[in-house]
């Protein structure tokens, strides 16, 4: 394996930047949140947006697929481009495309311009791995891992918020403010950045891997255009399947490309590692079961009383209902920070998947009344704000820091595959299952529960493949970086002058070496490891 794999290179130039640590951890998690929230923004809009925009409404549904699509790619692009030239500098680069789709959606009158501008707000969510990953180069180790647990859990709060204020805004204001409002929102966003983060210090060295970006961006735009059009197309279209055979084969393909070049996109060899594999299929089961609620419930509370189960909320009154459930799960996150500082990161995920699986459960008895909906929403935005806490830290611990944002991108890659699976087999599930409501057709409740069950089937699978994960972590401090496999050693000195933090919890892979250090700098690093190990002898 090429140095340009293995080895994190600082430039000379940069120097360990003073760091407020409550101000970046503040400013990381408002980004987060404020970029994930341009995930539902447009939702309530989607019932007005064919007659707004003169469409059809399957071509409004694009206004969506584009921003998940746009979002997907992204994630481990930006996250290797982080690696590379700078975490900062990208974050600025995703939340100015994010202000530039919010322009071009504040102008738009026909659904091109539309879509066109919803993807390239979709790019703003790149900005999650990338803060978890400066997180982990800039912050205090005793400062990490609640830092990363509410960054990370910003994924879901943004989601979970944008639905009340998109549909207050909408109601009471032309549509193109939202846009607006959201340009404005990255315009601060931007400013805080430059003036509040500093740019990380760790860099992976090698280039940009052009044709595995290429590839991997070709295999997702067609493995999530098939999941998330499947239902409109035809499961079993040519258009459909064509689009599933040809993303799967092109992934595959990508895989085989990135296990043979030097600098690759992602190293598949590092990703290929047992803790990070089964934290990513884990997402993949907890990324369904959190989108699932987002889907159904508001099905449940619109629906009209007639049906004898619909709760007969307005959009604007059902967004009201659900928002508390993002207040849940900011709140949440500072606890699971301490839980994974206590008891470990394996242990917040399965009791996190463990509590969205019970609130699940609670729709069998709750689901009758728009206050019974806001207590098990509670309980499930709670589980997965913890569980999504968890994941950050599993990854980190797992790979070199050099390779920190790439990490974190693929796996907030992985929840992403997860929602997009849920829209489409929840969505043929209600589609299948529903009842006559004059000449319409709706869910039925039987559907509804269906879905609910299935939610707390994929939580409880997500807690079981989340056990398999190994109990103690052995992994090489974080402070500098390891190979990925083994191989030929790097011939490229390490960056010993601006090691990274190391996350509490980080256990060294092999018993200190008891041959005195060389120089003072080794001496330093052996006692880093050494304070790593101690400190965590008991998780």
């Amino acid at each position: 394996m090429s140095a340009s794999r293995t080895t994190a290179a600082a430039a000379p130039a940069l120097a360990a930047p003073p760091v407020r640590a409550d101000a970046v951890v503040a400013v990381l998690a408002t980004v987060g949140t404020s970029m994930s929230l341009m995930q539902t923004l447009i939702i309530p809009l989607i019932p007005k947006l064919p007659a707004l925009v003169h469409t059809s409404s399957s071509n409004a549904f694009w206004a969506i697929t584009a921003t998940l699509v746009a979002g997907a790619v992204a994630n481990p692009v930006f996250g290797r481009l982080g690696d590379l030239f700078g975490k900062r500098r990208m974050m600025l680069v995703a939340v100015s495309t994010q202000l530039v789709g919010s322009v071009v959606g504040a102008l738009a009158t026909s659904i091109v311009p539309l879509v066109a501008g919803r993807a390239l707000q979709g790019i703003g969510i790149a900005v999650i791995p990338l803060g978890v990953s400066l997180m982990r180069d800039l912050l205090p180790a005793e400062r990490l891992v609640s830092a990363m647990a509410v960054m990370s859990s910003s994924l879901g709060v943004g989601g979970a918020l944008g639905l009340p204020l998109a549909a207050i805004i909408a109601e009471k204001a032309d549509w193109h403010v939202l846009f607006w409002i959201s340009a404005a929102v990255g315009l601060v966003l931007a400013v805080l950045i430059a003036r509040v983060i500093p740019e990380s210090p760790v860099r992976a060295t090698g280039g940009f891997d052009v044709p595995g970006a290429i590839l991997l961006s070709l295999g997702l735009v067609g493995l999530m255009l098939a999941i998330s059009k499947g239902a409109d197309w035809g499961w079993g279209s040519a258009l459909t399947l064509g689009l599933l055979g040809g993303g799967v084969l092109v992934l595959l393909l990508w895989g085989l490309f990135e296990l043979r070049v030097d600098g690759p996109l992602i190293d598949l060899r590092t990703m290929g590692r047992h803790q990070v594999i089964v934290t990513n299929v884990a997402s993949i089961a907890l990324g369904f079961s959190m989108y699932a609620q987002s889907l159904v419930i508001p099905q449940l509370l619109q629906l009209p009383k007639e049906t004898g189960y619909g709760l007969g909320q307005s959009l604007l009154a059902t967004g009201l209902w659900m928002g508390p459930a993002g207040l849940a799960m900011m709140a949440i996150s500072p606890v699971a920070g301490r839980l994974i500082s206590a008891r470990g990161p394996k242990t917040a995920l399965i009791g996190g998947a463990a509590v969205v699986a019970g609130g699940y459960l609670l729709t069998l008895v709750l689901s009758g009344s728009p206050a019974g909906v806001l207590g098990f929403c509670i309980v499930i935005s709670a589980g997965v704000g913890l569980s999504y806490a968890a994941m950050p830290t599993l990854i980190m611990r797992a790979v070199p820091a050099e390779e920190g944002a790439s990490a974190i991108g693929l796996n907030t890659l992985m929840r992403a595959i997860g929602t997009s699976t849920a829209s489409a087999v929840l969505g043929a599930v209600m589609s299948s299952m529903t009842s006559s409501l004059g000449p319409v057709r709706v869910p039925s409740h039987s559907g509804l529960q269906v879905s609910f069950m299935i939610g707390a089937g994929t939580a409880v699978l997500s807690c079981l493949i989340a056990c398999a994960l190994p109990r103690h972590r052995a992994a090489a401090a974080l402070a500098t970086p390891s190979p990925a496999t083994p191989g030929p050693v790097a011939t490229s000195a390490p960056s010993p002058a601006i090691p990274g933090p190391a996350i509490p919890g980080s256990v060294a892979m092999s018993a200190p070496s008891p041959v005195a250090p060389s120089s003072a700098a080794e001496a330093e690093l052996e006692a880093e490891r050494l304070s790593a190990a101690l400190a965590v002898a008991g998780d």
